[in-house]
């Protein structure tokens, strides 16, 4: 599919703009036709996918289908193989491998026991994927997979079962295995390899539409509010879940959701940098990263006009080279002394541009 679309959510979350450094090339702009659409969401305080408004199912049995927050991931409950076996899968749209522990680790307080379903079946293949952080290596497989708070259906997909991994898992978290929503050309050892969204749509005949909507504050939010959490729509969008009017933004290749980011603002200061800047070389739309990821260039750009903008003035440098901390008395918040981040991207009508404004308690 060939688009991304904005509107306003219901709730507070955030979601990175993964970029990577490296060499730049300009691509055009594909067209438009709409094969699989997904959505930008924010409501000022960052971003969040979702997909076509045009559905007609009803998709409520999915809404708070996640769990998880800003800081360590969002996460969906999955039932694997016969007997099922329950797990909480990671949603990444960084990725196109779905694949799951499937052996113990320290991290980990469970993972799917392939010898004990009888539906599993191995590829006889290896398989190994590198993220920007950490990395595993398991081997290929297929089996049956039901969502619980899911389309309706029992689908047989391609499964990576993780054996060995480093920096992958990590001490907190609560998931134990990783659905990569990203397109075919992403996934390992080769793209013959089915993504698991690719096989719903196909098999269950829903939709090639998914939404995406990340509700929680990060890793400060009280666990006696609202647990964190948020909603994955597969097969359209629900409309409970935003309001306003709905921006699209080209996909400018199908691999990551690589999307064109044509100007940066720290307040109302433009950053004024060449737009092959921004997108150097990739600008991408991840779920599965926690941070918000600038190429050098841009990242000292962005840290120089905080420091010109900020309201306070004693600061020493070493707070803004991230050396120093500056502290607060326990109830008091520092948000109003920092401006906000405004990120334009390319609207449909390519003479248009759009602005998606991030607030800098989900930037601190």
């Amino acid at each position: 599919g060939k688009l991304l679309y904005l509107g306003v959510s219901k709730c507070y979350f955030s979601i990175p703009l993964k970029i990577y450094t490296g060499k730049y090339n300009v691509s055009s702009v594909v067209d438009l036709t709409p094969l699989r659409r997904v959505a930008l969401i924010s409501d000022g305080n960052g971003l969040s996918l979702a997909s076509d408004p045009t559905g007609t199912v009803n998709f409520l049995d999915m809404v708070q289908n996640l769990e998880g927050d800003s800081g360590r991931g969002y996460y969906i409950e999955m039932s694997i193989g016969t007997p099922s076996q329950t797990l909480n899968i990671l949603v990444d749209t960084g990725s196109s491998n779905f694949a799951v522990a499937a052996a113990p680790h320290p991290f980990i307080t469970h993972y799917f026991n392939t010898a004990l379903s009888s539906t599993y079946q191995s590829a006889g293949r290896t398989v190994a994927v590198r993220y920007t952080q950490g990395n595993w290596e398991g081997e290929l497989g297929m089996d049956r997979v039901i969502i619980p708070k899911g389309p309706n259906g029992t689908i047989i997909v391609n499964i990576a079962a993780i054996l060995s991994s480093d920096g992958f898992f990590l001490p907190g978290v609560n998931w134990q295995g990783i659905l990569g929503l990203a397109y075919p050309m992403l996934a390992r050892p080769d793209s013959s390899v089915e993504p698991f969204f690719n096989s719903v749509v196909k098999k269950l005949g829903i939709p090639d539409i998914f939404s995406l909507q990340m509700c929680g504050a990060g890793l400060s939010a009280s666990s006696t509010a609202d647990p964190a959490g948020g909603s994955l729509i597969m097969g359209g969008i629900e409309p409970t879940l935003y309001r306003g009017s709905v921006w699209y933004t080209p996909i400018v290749e199908e691999w990551y959701y690589q999307v064109e980011v044509l100007k940066l603002e720290v307040g109302d200061q433009n950053l004024d940098l060449d737009c092959r800047e921004y997108n150097m070389d990739k600008a991408i739309v991840d779920s599965g990263t926690t941070l918000l990821r600038l190429p050098v260039n841009v990242f000292n750009a962005v840290v120089e006009a905080i420091t010109r903008s900020s309201l306070i003035q004693d600061f020493s440098s070493g707070f803004w080279d991230g050396t120093k901390l500056a502290c607060w008395m326990k109830g008091e918040t520092p948000w109003r002394f920092f401006p906000k981040l405004s990120i334009y991207l390319r609207a449909t009508n390519s003479s248009q541009s759009f602005r998606i404004t991030i607030l800098p308690q989900v930037l601190g």
